[in-house]
């Protein structure tokens, strides 16, 4: 086995921030499968639905709109039967109008959530398979907390988009629908010898262009603001997330300080965000606010002129005033939703984000070229055979370059070296988790592998469930088993709390989580066992007591692992000691004759008789 070393890129090449078109269509492509998959069905039965209950919407907008016509004339000519019949009709479109309301948010909701699932379930689905989810916390970068990314920005992106498509195809329909009333009832204008034919469509656009106008141009920041403010707050989470679970080594150092200083500048940092998103959006509130009290009274205005001469009758005047407004509604609901599309775009650029860096993630472990990453295989006898085993660090710099070694069934192999020369490494390649690199690392068929690392995971509920975990659904097994592994463990204090819930993660000490994965071994004896430090936070005769399980209740396991404390060789039937030169380059035995002489003689397996190496 052999390790050098080649610089990594220094230099980082900025990038600019995406256009929101290119976010809009990198995000439809990543979610258009709700469409085109298994819930297909489902997704266009809800599209339609939402879709029919648009057009019914719009055609009792334009009942009520005739509606105005007919009562305000009743009203002018005070005809008291004509005003009765009015208010038992609008009474009945208000029915249908709450109706069809109640109808779109079921729909409507119901899109959003089913969206919103297939969403999640896709991103997690990736984000957990072939150990994504490990490989992502070492090249992510700047893409960091794709829980965040997953629970927030999904809904954040998935719900106001459906709400964005509602209301645009409603404001497109809306103004077509209402430009027709408008040329109509109101009619032509003469200007001097010019007469202008539908003269209320051009001022109702023309007033839409200028409000328009105004709101783009002092809320154009507005949408990298937001995309700022929500990177804030999930940064925020991130930093108190890691206070709550370091909080033990935090209160022994004394790091509350240091902590509370990091946090604030933190939170300034957010809160200098949030005030560049107030202040874009204030600006916008004086457009906004006073175009809500000139839309309805600019018609009106603009039609008196035709109602004092006769040519408009009190009822088509407010029936014009009705379309009018109804028409800035639409030409203006983009701009009154720029603040959500702002904060919509922001969320799907960070869920697009992810989905790139799973996409980078792919390319970066050779995804398309089997000859440039570490095949996993299955090996032809009970053996475990690393062949031409190379292993490089994310950005190509090598640490292990072609190793070949074979550890028999049930070999115990101690892996020692200094700090860098890659034993974590090499434990992480031979578990699957670490795919950079090339060779092959072949593995007993229907083998078992436990992995245990420095720090156990321990997952939420019951001690029980702790302890068989992965197998948390084994039902097999009897409570005198569980408590005998817990006792030869040195957790005997546990046995009477195997259906106690807590938060055992924080309740055990780093010892007794180690305790704890040792317990799991004797209930489900592995194949194979990787060990990373895994007795680090032990003292020496527990050590001792829990390694001595190896050579009893874990004899026919494999097992490799990776310690620096002495006394650990005389658990092992063999040692490969990872080397490297004290000037800092990695040592390479093609160089050096005795250096590979030394390999060879680590590497290769022991013979029938032969003492360990």
């Amino acid at each position: 086995m052999s390790v050098r070393s080649r610089p990594a890129e220094d230099a980082e090449s900025a990038t600019a921030d995406p256009a929101p078109g290119y976010v809009a269509r990198a995000f439809v492509g990543v979610s258009r499968g709700f469409w085109e998959g298994r819930t297909a069905r489902q997704a266009w039965i809800l599209t339609f639905s939402v879709v029919a209950l648009v057009l019914v919407n719009l055609g009792v907008a334009l009942l009520i709109n005739r509606w105005n016509k007919f009562f305000f004339d009743a009203l002018d000519q005070k005809d008291t039967s004509s005003v009765a019949l009015g208010v038992a009709v609008i009474l009945g479109l208000a029915v249908a109008a709450a109706g069809v309301a109640v109808s779109q948010v079921h729909a409507r909701m119901r899109l959003q959530l089913a969206w919103r699932r297939w969403l999640t379930r896709s991103l997690i689905e990736r984000w957990l398979s072939e150990r994504r989810f490990y490989q992502l916390t070492i090249v992510s970068g700047e893409t960091a907390h794709p829980e965040f990314r997953i629970a927030d920005d999904v809904r954040l992106a998935t719900e106001p988009l459906v709400d964005f498509a509602i209301g645009l195809a409603n404001a497109v329909l809306a103004a077509a629908a209402f430009f027709g009333v408008l040329w109509v009832v109101a009619g032509s204008i003469r200007l001097g010898p010019v007469v202008i034919p539908g003269y209320m469509v051009f001022v109702s656009l023309g007033y839409a262009a200028l409000t328009s106008a105004a709101m783009v141009w002092i809320g154009r920041p507005l949408i990298r603001s937001v995309e700022r403010k929500n990177a804030g707050e999930a940064q925020l989470r991130y930093e108190l997330t890691r206070v709550r679970e370091s909080a033990e080594n935090i209160a022994l150092i004394g790091g509350d300080d240091d902590e509370r200083a990091r946090l604030d500048e933190t939170f300034g940092q957010l809160a200098g965000r949030w005030m560049r998103v107030i202040t874009q959006q204030a600006r916008m509130t004086w457009i906004s606010n006073g175009n809500s009290i000139l839309a309805p009274v600019v018609p009106l205005l603009i039609g008196a002129p035709k109602y004092l001469a006769g040519d408009l009758s009190l009822g088509e005047l407010m029936q014009v005033a009705t379309a009018f407004t109804q028409v800035q509604i639409a030409l203006n609901w983009l701009i009154d939703n720029a603040i959500r599309l702002a904060e919509t775009l922001a969320s799907a650029q960070r869920v697009v984000e992810l989905t790139d860096a799973l996409d980078e993630l792919d390319a970066s472990i050779g995804a398309s070229a089997p000859n440039e990453t570490i095949v996993l295989g299955f090996s032809p006898d009970d053996a475990i055979h690393i062949e031409n085993l190379s292993l490089t660090q994310q950005n190509g710099a090598i640490m292990i370059e072609g190793a070949s070694t074979t550890i028999r069934r049930g070999e115990k192999v101690l892996v020692r070296g200094e700090s860098g020369t890659g034993k974590s490494t090499l434990i992480r390649a031979m578990a699957g988790l670490w795919p950079w690199g090339s060779g092959r690392i072949l593995r007993p068929r229907r083998s078992t592998v436990a992995f245990m690392p420095q720090r156990p995971y321990i997952p939420l509920g019951s001690l029980r469930r702790a302890l068989l975990y992965p197998a948390a659904d084994d039902h097999r097994v009897s409570d005198d088993v569980l408590r005998t592994a817990l006792t030869r463990c040195g957790l005997s204090h546990l046995g009477s709390r195997l259906d106690e819930e807590d938060a055992w993660d924080g309740v055990l000490s780093g010892g007794e989580r180690q305790r704890l994965a040792f317990a799991r071994l004797l209930v489900h004896p592995p194949d194979i066992v990787i060990m990373d430090e895994a007795t680090s936070a032990l003292d020496e005769l527990s050590q001792g007591r829990l390694l001595g399980f190896l050579r009893t209740d874990l004899a026919d396991a494999t097992v490799l692992s990776v310690g620096h404390r002495p006394g650990l060789e005389a658990y092992h039937d063999r040692e490969i000691h990872l080397v490297r030169e004290d000037g800092g380059g990695y040592a390479e035995h093609r160089r050096y004759p005795r250096l590979r002489q030394f390999w060879n003689r680590l590497l290769k397996p022991p013979q029938d008789g032969a003492p360990p190496g």
